[in-house]
């Protein structure tokens, strides 16, 4: 059972560093940092895109129209951190 702990527990952290590679991505493709012609580049792109628009798109979906700032993947890092400590500090101890 600790492992699948674990297991979830590095799932969490993967993902969270993917929304992390998502936020900065969009900020270097909206300042016109990376090409956006590059197939490589846009392949990234949608992977990430791809990757973290279901789990943002409810967020999106609740919070309210802030111009054009997004804070959707922070308020998604602090449902992730909240999981993780959840299970870390509730869930483990009971299994352990």
């Amino acid at each position: 059972m600790l492992a699948l702990i674990q297991t979830i527990v590095m799932a969490l952290d993967l993902y969270w560093w993917i929304i992390i590679a998502s936020a900065i991505f969009s900020w270097l493709y909206a300042f016109n940092v990376v090409n956006s012609r590059n197939q490589f580049v846009g392949s990234i792109g949608n992977m990430l895109y791809r990757l973290t628009e279901p789990a943002l798109r409810p967020i999106r979906r609740f919070m309210p129209d802030l111009g054009g700032i997004d804070i959707s993947p922070i308020i998604l890092l602090l449902l992730l951190f909240f999981v993780r400590q959840f299970i870390l500090t509730t869930v483990a101890p009971l299994v352990l």
